[in-house]
């Protein structure tokens, strides 16, 4: 989990002021060496960069790092108020940076039981409309941290999000917790975004087969190298090759071997190796899948 350093208001008179930390606990918070850099490039199509873990990077620092390893680009999410408008900025000032900005679904309740919610949203469609926002997200459902009686706020949030979505024209990422079927029935009961992304696919193949027919992209962490995750190696296995993207969570789920330490989009190159042997496929040939994967759902990081 992050706590929000700057809280709200303080943080919309200059975004680029809003910093969340991370937990550091007992984990080992020194960043990984760099791998070794791919030869064609590829994209982190989902990033938390406004959460300072380890020792701290800030933005520019971040995107030299992926830079020299061949992650040319990056898209960050937002999840409330403040980090929405955080990734707003970030896009805004680097051609490196794409934006998704939303209302994450276990933020709803609050906003919803604070009266805020409406607001909230109309801010998302505020930011949705800056040409360097390119993604609603992360919204969804997650029946894991959310109590029976937030649900009805998130499911009012999610499509509400949905529907901006569809009104901009632009991608939407899902954030899916234990709640596969619900997330699948809304989709299906109020129509999907043409571009929509299962952020950190959490699925079996029975999910992915469905994602791949309805043309739904899935969007792969480093919890697919843990070895407790061979539902997300399954998936990966029967979702076609076009429909697969690459992300790290960041700061979240690092891939094995540094499972715990902080993550960053420098790392991508340890997630592209694994999927890739994985499906017995050269990582030259994957890489270049998942940045044309990526350029279609989110369009050119250079406009």
């Amino acid at each position: 989990m992050a706590e929000p350093r700057v809280p709200y208001p303080d943080a919309a008179a200059d975004p680029s002021q809003y910093v969340r930390t991370r937990e550091k606990g007992s984990r080992d918070v020194t960043y990984p060496d760099a791998p070794e850099p791919l030869a064609v490039p590829v994209y982190d199509n989902h990033a938390h960069l406004e959460i300072e873990d380890g020792v701290g990077l800030d933005l520019d620092e971040q995107l030299e790092r992926a830079t020299a390893v061949g992650v040319v680009g990056v898209v960050q999410a937002g999840g409330d108020i403040e980090s929405s408008r955080w990734s707003a900025w970030a896009a805004a000032s680097h051609p490196r940076v794409l934006a998704a900005v939303a209302i994450h679904p276990n933020e709803a309740p609050a906003y919803q039981e604070a009266g805020r919610l409406d607001e909230a949203i109309a801010l998302i469609d505020e930011l949705a409309a800056q040409p360097r926002v390119r993604a609603i997200g992360e919204t969804g459902l997650d029946f894991f941290r959310t109590e029976a009686d937030g649900i009805p706020a998130q499911v009012e949030s999610f499509e509400a999000h949905i529907a901006l979505a569809k009104k901009h024209g632009i991608a939407m990422q899902i954030h899916d917790r234990d709640a596969h079927d619900a997330v699948l029935e809304t989709l299906e009961r109020v129509g999907a975004p043409e571009r929509t992304v299962f952020h950190c696919f959490s699925g079996d193949a029975d999910m992915a087969r469905i994602a791949g027919e309805r043309g739904y992209w899935l969007s792969f962490a480093g919890n697919v190298t843990f070895k407790n995750a061979q539902n997300l190696r399954d998936a990966l296995a029967v979702i076609p090759r076009e429909r697969i993207l690459v992300e790290t969570d960041a700061p979240f789920l690092t891939p094995t071997p540094h499972r715990g330490r902080p993550n960053a989009p420098y790392l991508i190159p340890v997630t592209v190796r694994f999927m890739a042997a994985e499906l017995d496929v050269d990582v030259d040939e994957l890489c270049a899948q998942i940045a044309a994967n990526t350029l279609a759902v989110y369009g050119s990081f250079e406009d």
